[in-house]
């Protein structure tokens, strides 16, 4: 396949959770007219983004909404669950263990470490928080390749080594800090400030 540029693919899960919703609706079929009027997008460039992966739909008669579902699963590599290790469980990190939106969309936090010597061997939603210091071991013994990172940020880049270490090749990064990874390892940024920042510049003072 021919390199995707990495703003199409930050589309897909926008697409995918849309017509998600519409089979939770109830809705068998849609167009790219009415599926960009739900997400501010042009129906032109929802045609264009999905033209990359293959012909999805007829001219005239919209898209088939479980198939598309499908399809973009298996593009996203979705389709089967993902093992997730969290490093941290702070705030972030505690609410993120709760949190039901991972399970049915492809990912499942398996691991929690901790270098706090009060919360290591605690039980947090079902797991039992694992001594930071095990990282590496750990994370190679059970195989993962995803991890969420939500430590401060004067830990952020020790962590990231560590996991870089241990075979992660995906790291979502909620520490306010940008990590330095090799080539191989994609890293997600969540940085709430930086996105009010981003939205209140479209405000009216």
């Amino acid at each position: 396949m021919r390199e995707i540029p990495d703003i199409v693919v930050g589309r897909l899960p926008v697409y995918l959770r849309a017509l998600s919703r519409m089979i939770h609706e109830g809705q068998q079929v849609t167009s790219s007219k009415e599926l960009g009027e739900r997400l501010g997008i042009s129906s032109a460039q929802i045609r264009k983004d999905l033209s990359h992966f293959g012909e999805f739909g007829k001219q005239g008669t919209g898209y088939q909404i479980q198939y598309l579902v499908e399809q973009l699963q298996r593009i996203l590599k979705v389709k089967e669950e993902w093992k997730v290790a969290l490093i941290g469980v702070g705030d972030i990190g505690h609410a993120l263990t709760h949190y039901n939106g991972f399970v049915n969309r492809g990912f499942r936090i398996v691991a929690l470490f901790d270098s706090d010597p009060k919360k290591i061997g605690s039980l947090v939603n079902g797991l039992i928080v694992i001594d930071a210091a095990k990282l590496v071991d750990e994370i190679r013994a059970r195989g993962l390749k995803v991890a969420m990172l939500a430590v401060p940020a004067e830990k952020a880049q020790e962590v990231a080594n560590k996991l870089v270490e241990a075979g992660i090749e995906g790291i979502l990064n909620y520490a306010p800090i940008n990590l330095s990874v090799p080539p191989n390892v994609r890293v997600q940024h969540i940085d709430p400030v930086i996105h009010l920042q981003r939205m209140t510049f479209y405000i009216n003072s």
